[in-house]
């Protein structure tokens, strides 16, 4: 009775595993345009220069794609049927292996893939590998399936002089007790049964699905145009990598992702939910993944609060990272100790943020926001400052302060919401455009445009060319991950057709 709980057992656990290769196959032999570029790209740890070279060559890619969909297809069949096991078990081990080691379960090392669970260095991979490594080693006796079928047959015609314990059974039970354990081994038979009419289904569903989504053109929630023009590129369709300028030696990329969307500091108007949304979506692995995607395109640095230091220094440490930390050092409204903060969180450059800027200006507290500058430089790290009003810039000027690097919002009024005369209420982030553009082109230190979209107001191609074109020698912007690639593209398109007068100043 053991004997035959181990034996059903056994036969379970391959069926299942069987089933998990055929339908990872299978869909992606039924999925257009499927590839494992992206997943090959994305590589980290061991193998990665091997798995990008792959990605790298159309020939090699297009061998790969083929390995994969039509080797766990072949896998799958042959684990359920249970026939030729041990080949079909080597052959996943070593799938398996390439998995594992592509995406090992290591902190740092699983962006790209495909994240089901909490891992660490053992993951389903790493499971299924052992398991079929088993099943590549293990008598054919301990599980019903066609390979052990043909292994009595062939003993049966051979007179095989010593037989297997199944043999005494089959001669001396009745006939019966033999087609039951035929029955036993060929038990793959209907359950591919069950696996194709399970695969019918769901294709089924999913062909509804779309059919209604595409036919429903008058429903509210979602509509036809939105369904067929919705799309965000992908990495293999950038144009190229952000171009790069200096701030005190310190090279960074024309384009600086900005971190408003990422700590959840949305600007969305009236909307009061949008800020909660956006926290919801940019978890620890969201973030990391928008940084990196943001790094694959030349942007090397972060322009943000130091509060999200925590989730930098994990970026930094666990991918390896030289990514960039410009902080705005706004830290309970207390320069000072922002510039603490900011420089035990690993800050590279520091600043002291617009709002701060403006409130001290319009207090007349020059001397603090130069005292502020003063100690940032005395740690050995560029300081600059940043506004809102262009009247707090000039009175830094007038007060004889004088930053590495100015940070300052610059966007046009032609957009529906613009409201003259609030630009502090979510509808306006530069008051004074044209008398910004006029002054910040006589200043000599570096420009880094904020708010240069108004907060999502204006398109990236409208805002990115009235930024450069009117004198910024960078701009800061904050991007969704689908975002990231369509962004750069437009960023080389502009300034590939720049018109300005200020020099470059970094």
């Amino acid at each position: 009775m053991k004997h035959k709980i181990l034996n059903y057992t056994l036969t379970i656990v391959r069926l299942l595993i069987g089933w998990h290769f055929l339908y990872e196959g299978i869909s992606k032999l039924f999925t257009p345009g499927w590839t494992s570029k992206v997943y090959l790209e994305n590589s980290l740890w061991l193998g990665k220069d091997f798995f990008a070279s792959l990605a790298s060559s159309p020939v090699l890619l297009q061998s790969v794609d083929m390995m994969n969909i039509f080797g766990l297809t072949l896998i799958g069949l042959a684990l359920i049927l249970g026939f030729k096991t041990r080949i079909a078990s080597w052959f996943g081990v070593a799938f398996l292996f390439m998995y594992f080691i592509a995406y090992p379960p290591i902190p740092g090392y699983t962006f790209g893939g495909v994240n089901e669970g909490s891992y660490l260095w053992v993951n389903k991979n790493l499971i299924e590998l052992g398991i079929l490594l088993y099943f590549a080693l293990a008598d054919l006796n301990w599980h019903y399936g066609v390979d052990r079928l043909f292994k009595e047959w062939r003993e049966e015609k051979a007179h095989a002089p010593i037989p297997s314990e199944p043999r005494k059974e089959r001669e001396s039970g009745t006939g019966a007790v033999a087609r039951r354990e035929v029955l036993r081994d060929l038990i793959g038979v209907p359950v591919l049964g069950a696996f194709a009419y399970a695969a019918y289904k769901k294709n089924r569903w999913e062909s509804f699905e779309k059919k209604y989504l595409l036919e429903n053109q008058k429903a509210d929630a979602v509509s036809g145009a939105t369904i067929k023009t919705f799309q965000f590129s992908r990495l293999s369709e950038l144009k190229g990598q952000t171009p790069k300028g200096k701030i005190k030696g310190l090279e960074l990329s024309r384009m600086i992702m900005g971190g408003n969307l990422i700590g959840g500091w949305a600007h969305a108007r009236d909307l009061i939910y949008v800020d909660k949304l956006v926290k919801a979506y940019h978890d620890d692995d969201k973030i990391m993944q928008t940084l990196l995607l943001g790094e694959k395109c030349g942007m090397n640095a972060l322009l943000t609060n130091p509060q999200l230091s925590r989730i930098i220094n994990k970026y930094r440490h666990e991918l390896r990272s030289n990514l960039k930390f410009i902080s705005d050092c706004g830290y309970k409204s207390d320069f000072f100790e922002g510039i603490k903060v900011s420089i035990d969180g690993g800050a590279d450059m520091l600043y002291c943020q617009g709002e701060l800027t403006d409130r001290w200006a319009q207090e007349g507290r020059l001397a603090d926001i130069g005292k502020g500058i003063d100690l940032i430089r005395q740690n050995g790290l560029p300081a600059g400052i940043g506004a809102h009003r262009i009247e707090s810039i000039k009175a830094c000027v007038e007060y004889g302060i004088k930053p590495d690097f100015w940070v300052k919002t610059l966007h046009h009024h032609n957009y529906w919401s613009a409201q003259p005369g609030s630009p502090f209420k979510d509808n306006m982030f530069c008051d004074q455009p044209e008398e910004t553009i006029r002054y910040m082109n006589e200043l000599e230190a570096p420009w880094i445009a904020f708010k240069v979209l108004a907060a999502g107001a204006l398109t990236p191609q409208d805002g990115f060319q009235y930024a450069f074109n009117n004198g910024a020698d960078f701009i800061c912007v904050g991007m969704y991950d689908f975002q990231i690639v369509d962004d750069t593209n437009i960023l080389l398109d502009v300034l590939s057709k720049v018109e300005r007068t200020r020099p470059w100043r970094g």
